[in-house]
C-alpha cells in the first residue's frame, strides 16, 4: 500500500544518498494511528529490497535476519548466549519469540542470528535537558559492556543528540570516560607470554594459539570432560578478569565449561562454571595471585575451538556484583 511504498523509496534514497550504512535496524513496536488502526508493514518487500540495495548491510529485527533483538532494551544478554535461534512460525513485532528465547537464543537453532544488545546513554531515547544528570557513569557503560560484548553479543548505545543537532558535553564526557576505562582495563594481558599447554588424559602438549592474539586460530578441545587447555604465566601474577574466545566459523558448540584459576603449587584458588562461550565471554572475580588457568570443557556440541584465553587486572570497582 502507499505506506509500504514510501517505506521502500524512502529505504532507496537513503542508501543511494548517504551510503553504505553499517546496519539496518528496524523495531518491533507498531504505533495506532487515531482511527485506531495499525500498519501492516512488509518485510518480505523490505527485506527484498535491502538486499538488492545494500547486501553487504547487516538487518537488525526481532528475528533477524542478520541480528536479533536481546529481549530487553537494557544492554543485557543471557549468561547462556546462542548464536542460533529458530524464526519458523515467528513474525517481528507481537509474533515475536519469547523475551526469554530472544536473550538466550536457540542451541540447536536453524539460523545463525546473533544478539544484539540496545541501550540508551540516558533514561530515554531522546535528549532532554532535565535528563543531563542522569547520563550513565562510565563505570555503568564498562559494566553493560560486560554484560553484552562480554556475554558474546554486540553493544548498540543510543547516544541522542540535544537540540543543538549535536552530542550534548554529559554525554560526550560519559563515552570519553568509557573508552579510557575499557582501554585501561584491557591495555595488558598477562597471558601475551605465557605458555599455552593441550592435556588429553594425562599427555600434555605446547598449544601456542591460545594466545597469539588471533581469532582464526585455536586449539581444539577434542572430548568433552577429558580434555583441556590452559596457559601457565612466566611468574604468578594479580588477575580478575579473564577472557574466553570460541572459534565459530564452523559453528558454535561448547554447552558448559569450567575454569580452574591456580597458584605455583598446582592447588585449585577457584572455580568458575559457565555455559557458552561464544565470541568473547568475560568472566570477572575478586582478585586472586594466579599462575595457572585451566579451561575445561564439560558439554559440547562437538570439538569446541578455543582461539584466545586472555587475563587482566581490571578496577576493582568494575567487577561484576552479578
Amino acid at each position: 500500500d502507499e505506506y509500504n511504498d514510501v517505506f521502500v523509496n524512502m529505504m532507496k534514497e537513503v542508501v543511494a544518498n548517504y551510503g553504505p550504512l553499517f546496519e539496518f535496524w528496524w523495531d518491533g513496536a507498531n504505533g495506532e494511528g487515531p482511527n485506531g488502526k495499525k500498519q501492516v508493514y512488509d518485510w518480505r518487500r523490505f527485506e527484498q529490497t535491502l538486499r538488492t540495495i545494500a547486501p553487504n548491510t547487516p538487518i537488525f529485527s526481532d528475528i533477524g535476519p542478520d541480528m536479533r533483538w536481546a529481549g530487553n532494551e537494557k544492554g543485557i544478554a543471557g549468561k547462556t548466549n546462542w548464536n542460533l535461534l529458530d524464526t519458523a512460525g515467528f513474525t517481528r513485532g507481537e509474533g515475536s519469540p519469547h523475551v526469554d528465547t530472544l536473550n538466550k537464543g536457540n542451541e540447536n537453532g536453524n539460523n545463525w542470528i546473533p544478539a544484539e544488545c540496545d541501550v540508551s546513554i540516558r533514561p530515554g531515547w531522546f535528549y532532554h535537558e532535565e535528563e543531563d544528570d542522569k547520563v550513565k557513569s562510565p563505570e555503568q557503560l564498562v559494566d553493560l559492556y560486560l554484560k553484552s560484548v562480554g556475554r558474546g553479543a554486540n553493544l548498540l548505545l543510543n547516544v541522542p543528540p540535544d537540540r543543538r543537532g549535536l552530542i550534548n558535553e554529559h554525554d560526550s564526557i560519559a563515552l570519553i570516560g568509557f573508552k579510557e576505562l575499557r582501554e585501561k582495563s584491557f591495555r595488558k594481558n598477562f597471558a601475551k607470554n605465557a605458555k599455552g599447554y593441550y592435556l588429553l588424559y594425562n599427555n600434555k602438549k605446547s598449544a601456542n594459539k591460545l594466545n597469539d592474539d588471533k581469532n582464526n586460530t585455536y586449539e581444539s578441545i577434542a572430548l568433552q570432560g577429558l580434555s583441556s587447555v590452559s596457559i601457565t604465566f612466566e611468574k604468578p601474577e594479580k588477575i580478575n578478569c579473564i577472557v574466553l574466545k570460541e572459534y565459530l566459523n564452523d559453528g558454535q558448540k561448547c554447552k558448559k565449561f569450567r575454569l580452574l584459576i591456580m597458584n605455583d603449587k598446582h592447588e585449585a584458588l577457584k572455580e568458575i562454571n559457565g555455559t557458552t562461550i561464544g565470541k568473547s565471554r568475560i568472566i570477572t572475580f575478586p582478585s586472586i595471585n594466579a599462575e595457572t588457568i585451566v579451561l575445561k570443557v564439560e558439554e559440547q556440541k562437538a570439538p569446541t575451538g578455543i582461539s584466545e584465553i586472555q587475563a587482566y587486572l581490571i578496577d576493582e570497582h568494575l567487577v561484576e556484583k552479578d
